[in-house]
Protein backbone atom coordinates (compact mmCIF):
# COMPACT_ATOMS: atom_id res chain seq x y z
CA UNK A 1 0.00 0.00 0.00
CA UNK A 2 1.75 3.52 -1.26
CA UNK A 3 2.17 6.20 1.56
CA UNK A 4 -0.88 8.48 0.70
CA UNK A 5 -2.94 5.62 0.78
CA UNK A 6 -1.74 4.88 4.22
CA UNK A 7 -1.80 8.33 5.28
CA UNK A 8 -5.53 8.55 4.30
CA UNK A 9 -6.40 5.26 6.21
CA UNK A 10 -4.36 6.52 9.71
CA UNK A 11 -6.68 9.73 9.79
CA UNK A 12 -9.84 7.52 8.47
CA UNK A 13 -9.04 4.96 11.04
CA UNK A 14 -9.14 7.66 13.64
CA UNK A 15 -12.21 9.06 12.78
CA UNK A 16 -13.96 5.36 12.51
CA UNK A 17 -12.66 4.52 15.65
CA UNK A 18 -13.62 7.89 17.54
CA UNK A 19 -17.25 7.44 16.04
CA UNK A 20 -17.58 3.86 16.88
CA UNK A 21 -15.87 3.17 20.55
CA UNK A 22 -16.35 7.01 21.68
CA UNK A 23 -15.18 6.98 25.51
CA UNK A 24 -15.11 3.24 25.72
CA UNK A 25 -16.30 0.03 24.34
CA UNK A 26 -18.94 -0.19 27.83
CA UNK A 27 -19.56 -3.87 26.99
CA UNK A 28 -16.55 -5.19 26.22
CA UNK A 29 -14.69 -3.18 28.83
CA UNK A 30 -16.81 -4.35 31.47
CA UNK A 31 -17.26 -7.88 31.03
CA UNK A 32 -13.32 -8.91 29.29
CA UNK A 33 -10.41 -8.47 31.77
CA UNK A 34 -7.65 -6.13 30.66
CA UNK A 35 -5.21 -8.88 30.50
CA UNK A 36 -6.05 -11.84 28.50
CA UNK A 37 -4.92 -12.09 25.21
CA UNK A 38 -6.36 -14.44 22.57
CA UNK A 39 -6.51 -15.22 18.70
CA UNK A 40 -8.22 -14.75 15.90
CA UNK A 41 -8.41 -15.00 12.18
CA UNK A 42 -10.33 -13.59 9.47
CA UNK A 43 -12.00 -15.95 6.41
CA UNK A 44 -13.51 -15.10 3.45
CA UNK A 45 -17.07 -15.76 3.21
CA UNK A 46 -17.57 -15.72 -0.38
CA UNK A 47 -14.61 -15.86 -3.32
CA UNK A 48 -13.13 -12.47 -4.42
CA UNK A 49 -10.06 -10.48 -4.00
CA UNK A 50 -8.67 -8.85 -0.87
CA UNK A 51 -7.48 -6.00 -0.64
CA UNK A 52 -6.98 -3.56 2.79
CA UNK A 53 -5.68 -5.74 5.55
CA UNK A 54 -2.74 -3.41 5.80
CA UNK A 55 -5.50 -0.73 7.07
CA UNK A 56 -7.26 -3.83 9.37
CA UNK A 57 -3.96 -4.45 11.45
CA UNK A 58 -3.53 -0.55 11.60
CA UNK A 59 -7.35 -0.66 13.10
CA UNK A 60 -5.91 -2.89 15.83
CA UNK A 61 -2.60 -2.28 16.16
CA UNK A 62 -4.35 1.51 17.40
CA UNK A 63 -5.96 -0.58 19.98
CA UNK A 64 -3.58 -2.53 21.11
CA UNK A 65 0.48 -1.72 20.04
CA UNK A 66 1.87 -5.09 21.10
CA UNK A 67 -0.70 -7.09 18.12
CA UNK A 68 1.08 -10.18 16.43
CA UNK A 69 -0.18 -10.15 12.95
CA UNK A 70 0.18 -12.83 10.39
CA UNK A 71 -0.89 -12.56 7.03
CA UNK A 72 -1.87 -15.37 5.17
CA UNK A 73 -2.62 -14.22 1.63
CA UNK A 74 -1.49 -10.69 0.53
CA UNK A 75 -3.69 -7.81 -1.11
CA UNK A 76 -4.38 -8.50 -4.66
CA UNK A 77 -4.88 -12.51 -4.05
CA UNK A 78 -7.82 -13.99 -5.33
CA UNK A 79 -9.45 -15.62 -2.19
CA UNK A 80 -12.03 -18.71 -2.03
CA UNK A 81 -14.92 -19.13 0.64
CA UNK A 82 -13.71 -20.06 3.69
CA UNK A 83 -10.15 -19.21 3.09
CA UNK A 84 -8.22 -17.51 5.66
CA UNK A 85 -6.91 -14.21 5.54
CA UNK A 86 -4.83 -13.55 8.10
CA UNK A 87 -3.97 -14.70 11.78
CA UNK A 88 -3.69 -12.27 14.42
CA UNK A 89 -3.06 -12.63 18.40
CA UNK A 90 -3.39 -9.48 20.41
CA UNK A 91 -5.89 -8.00 23.64
CA UNK A 92 -9.37 -9.94 23.60
CA UNK A 93 -10.26 -6.30 24.62
CA UNK A 94 -9.06 -4.72 21.32
CA UNK A 95 -9.78 -7.62 18.94
CA UNK A 96 -13.61 -6.90 20.48
CA UNK A 97 -13.40 -3.38 20.09
CA UNK A 98 -11.70 -3.25 16.60
CA UNK A 99 -13.71 -6.08 14.91
CA UNK A 100 -16.38 -3.71 13.42
CA UNK A 101 -14.24 -0.92 12.12
CA UNK A 102 -11.26 -3.32 10.92
CA UNK A 103 -14.27 -5.35 8.69
CA UNK A 104 -15.64 -2.29 7.53
CA UNK A 105 -12.58 -0.93 5.90
CA UNK A 106 -11.80 -4.55 4.68
CA UNK A 107 -14.79 -5.53 3.33
CA UNK A 108 -15.45 -2.38 1.36
CA UNK A 109 -12.00 -2.26 0.16
CA UNK A 110 -12.27 -6.24 -1.39
CA UNK A 111 -15.56 -5.40 -2.81
CA UNK A 112 -13.87 -2.78 -4.60
CA UNK A 113 -10.90 -4.71 -5.70
CA UNK A 114 -13.48 -7.42 -6.45
CA UNK A 115 -16.04 -5.90 -8.78
CA UNK A 116 -12.45 -4.33 -10.35
CA UNK A 117 -10.88 -7.55 -11.50
CA UNK A 118 -14.18 -9.10 -13.01
CA UNK A 119 -14.44 -5.87 -15.25
CA UNK A 120 -10.27 -6.06 -15.93
CA UNK A 121 -10.88 -9.44 -16.58
CA UNK A 122 -13.69 -9.49 -18.93
CA UNK A 123 -11.53 -7.12 -21.67
CA UNK A 124 -8.33 -8.68 -21.00
CA UNK A 125 -8.32 -10.12 -24.77
CA UNK A 126 -8.31 -6.39 -25.54
CA UNK A 127 -5.94 -3.09 -25.14
CA UNK A 128 -8.66 -1.39 -23.10
CA UNK A 129 -7.77 -0.73 -19.93
CA UNK A 130 -10.67 0.22 -17.39
CA UNK A 131 -10.52 2.89 -15.05
CA UNK A 132 -12.23 4.68 -12.05
CA UNK A 133 -13.61 7.46 -11.84
CA UNK A 134 -14.05 10.02 -9.01
CA UNK A 135 -17.60 8.28 -7.87
CA UNK A 136 -15.61 7.42 -4.61
CA UNK A 137 -16.80 7.60 -0.39
CA UNK A 138 -16.33 11.12 0.63
CA UNK A 139 -12.41 10.69 2.16
CA UNK A 140 -12.17 7.60 0.70
CA UNK A 141 -10.70 9.15 -2.39
CA UNK A 142 -6.80 7.39 -1.89
CA UNK A 143 -8.33 4.06 -0.57
CA UNK A 144 -10.96 3.18 -3.45
CA UNK A 145 -8.25 3.93 -6.15
CA UNK A 146 -5.84 1.59 -4.05
CA UNK A 147 -8.53 -0.94 -4.37
CA UNK A 148 -9.29 -0.33 -7.74
CA UNK A 149 -5.51 -0.83 -8.69
CA UNK A 150 -5.69 -4.47 -6.29
CA UNK A 151 -7.84 -5.54 -8.13
CA UNK A 152 -6.18 -5.42 -11.76
CA UNK A 153 -7.95 -2.35 -13.16
CA UNK A 154 -6.18 1.36 -13.38
CA UNK A 155 -6.93 4.83 -11.69
CA UNK A 156 -7.91 7.78 -13.64
CA UNK A 157 -7.28 11.64 -11.88
CA UNK A 158 -7.01 11.49 -8.44
CA UNK A 159 -9.41 14.65 -8.05
CA UNK A 160 -9.92 17.78 -10.15
CA UNK A 161 -6.00 19.04 -9.73
CA UNK A 162 -4.23 16.46 -11.63
CA UNK A 163 -5.93 16.54 -15.08
CA UNK A 164 -8.20 19.28 -16.71
CA UNK A 165 -11.00 17.42 -17.34
CA UNK A 166 -13.52 19.66 -19.82
CA UNK A 167 -17.19 18.57 -19.55
CA UNK A 168 -20.30 19.80 -20.75
CA UNK A 169 -20.93 22.53 -18.53
CA UNK A 170 -17.44 24.06 -18.81
CA UNK A 171 -18.11 23.95 -23.11
CA UNK A 172 -21.34 25.81 -22.16
CA UNK A 173 -19.64 28.44 -20.37
CA UNK A 174 -16.32 28.95 -22.37
CA UNK A 175 -18.49 29.08 -25.84
CA UNK A 176 -17.17 25.83 -27.25
CA UNK A 177 -14.50 23.26 -26.79
CA UNK A 178 -11.69 25.23 -28.86
CA UNK A 179 -12.07 28.31 -26.27
CA UNK A 180 -12.43 25.95 -23.17
CA UNK A 181 -9.23 24.21 -24.58
CA UNK A 182 -7.67 27.52 -25.03
CA UNK A 183 -8.49 28.71 -21.60
CA UNK A 184 -7.08 26.00 -19.84
CA UNK A 185 -3.84 25.56 -21.89
CA UNK A 186 -2.72 29.10 -20.98
CA UNK A 187 -2.82 28.35 -17.34
CA UNK A 188 -1.85 24.52 -17.03
CA UNK A 189 2.11 23.60 -16.69
CA UNK A 190 2.72 21.64 -19.92
CA UNK A 191 3.02 18.08 -18.44
CA UNK A 192 -1.10 18.18 -17.30
CA UNK A 193 -3.24 16.27 -19.60
CA UNK A 194 -6.26 17.69 -20.45
CA UNK A 195 -9.35 16.14 -21.59
CA UNK A 196 -12.34 16.50 -23.23
CA UNK A 197 -15.86 15.40 -22.83
CA UNK A 198 -18.08 14.60 -26.49
CA UNK A 199 -21.59 13.59 -27.14
CA UNK A 200 -21.57 14.25 -30.73
CA UNK A 201 -18.73 13.48 -33.90
CA UNK A 202 -18.98 17.03 -34.93
CA UNK A 203 -17.19 17.57 -31.25
CA UNK A 204 -15.07 14.99 -31.64
CA UNK A 205 -13.61 16.57 -34.96
CA UNK A 206 -13.12 20.07 -32.99
CA UNK A 207 -11.84 17.86 -29.73
CA UNK A 208 -8.98 16.93 -32.11
CA UNK A 209 -8.81 19.93 -33.74
CA UNK A 210 -7.65 21.22 -30.61
CA UNK A 211 -5.22 18.53 -29.91
CA UNK A 212 -6.36 17.40 -26.44
CA UNK A 213 -5.16 14.26 -24.94
CA UNK A 214 -7.84 12.38 -24.61
CA UNK A 215 -11.28 12.46 -26.11
CA UNK A 216 -14.57 10.95 -24.05
CA UNK A 217 -17.11 9.36 -25.88
CA UNK A 218 -20.14 10.33 -23.41
CA UNK A 219 -23.15 7.97 -23.49
CA UNK A 220 -22.81 7.01 -27.30
CA UNK A 221 -24.01 4.02 -28.91
CA UNK A 222 -22.14 1.00 -30.20
CA UNK A 223 -21.39 2.30 -33.84
CA UNK A 224 -21.31 5.92 -32.61
CA UNK A 225 -18.78 5.01 -30.59
CA UNK A 226 -16.77 3.00 -33.40
CA UNK A 227 -17.44 5.99 -35.96
CA UNK A 228 -15.50 8.25 -33.18
CA UNK A 229 -12.61 5.99 -32.92
CA UNK A 230 -11.95 6.17 -36.64
CA UNK A 231 -12.72 9.22 -36.75
CA UNK A 232 -9.80 9.98 -33.71
CA UNK A 233 -7.45 7.76 -35.81
CA UNK A 234 -4.62 7.97 -32.82
CA UNK A 235 -4.61 11.58 -33.01
CA UNK A 236 -5.57 11.14 -29.25
CA UNK A 237 -6.48 8.45 -26.45
CA UNK A 238 -10.12 7.47 -26.57
CA UNK A 239 -12.50 6.99 -23.42
CA UNK A 240 -15.45 5.57 -23.33
CA UNK A 241 -18.10 6.65 -20.67
CA UNK A 242 -21.53 6.40 -19.39
CA UNK A 243 -24.20 3.45 -19.22
CA UNK A 244 -21.59 1.02 -19.83
CA UNK A 245 -22.48 -2.26 -17.94
CA UNK A 246 -20.81 -5.73 -17.41
CA UNK A 247 -22.46 -7.27 -20.08
CA UNK A 248 -22.04 -4.48 -22.52
CA UNK A 249 -18.11 -4.09 -21.54
CA UNK A 250 -16.96 -6.01 -24.12
CA UNK A 251 -18.71 -4.48 -26.89
CA UNK A 252 -17.54 -1.56 -25.75
CA UNK A 253 -13.83 -2.76 -25.76
CA UNK A 254 -14.24 -3.88 -29.63
CA UNK A 255 -14.88 -0.42 -30.70
CA UNK A 256 -11.29 -0.15 -30.26
CA UNK A 257 -11.54 2.88 -27.84
CA UNK A 258 -8.43 2.95 -24.76
CA UNK A 259 -10.21 3.11 -21.85
CA UNK A 260 -13.53 2.45 -20.18
CA UNK A 261 -14.68 4.44 -17.31
CA UNK A 262 -16.59 2.99 -14.58
CA UNK A 263 -18.25 4.91 -11.67
CA UNK A 264 -19.82 1.62 -10.50
CA UNK A 265 -16.37 0.57 -9.25
CA UNK A 266 -16.61 2.26 -6.39
CA UNK A 267 -19.83 3.95 -6.05
CA UNK A 268 -21.92 1.13 -6.15
CA UNK A 269 -19.65 -1.64 -4.65
CA UNK A 270 -20.84 -4.12 -2.47
CA UNK A 271 -18.85 -5.12 0.12
CA UNK A 272 -17.38 -8.77 0.10
CA UNK A 273 -18.19 -10.79 2.94
CA UNK A 274 -15.65 -11.43 5.47
CA UNK A 275 -15.95 -12.46 8.77
CA UNK A 276 -13.79 -12.53 12.30
CA UNK A 277 -13.60 -15.91 14.78
CA UNK A 278 -11.73 -15.98 17.71
CA UNK A 279 -9.97 -19.12 18.20
CA UNK A 280 -10.74 -21.25 21.66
Amino acid sequence: MNKHALKAANTLIDLALKDDVGDGDITTNNIVPAEIRRKAKMVAKEDGVVAGLPVAEMVFRKLDPDLVWDEVVLDGAKVKKGDVLVQFEGSYRALLTGERTALNFLQRLSGIATMSALYADAVKDFQTVILDTRKTLPGFNKLDKYAVKTGGASNHRHGLHDMAMIKDNHIEVAGGITAAVIAVRKSIDHGIKIEVETTTLAQVQEAIDAKVDIIMLDNMDNETMRKGVELIAGRAKVEASGNITLERLREVAATGVDYISIGALTHSVRALDISQRIED
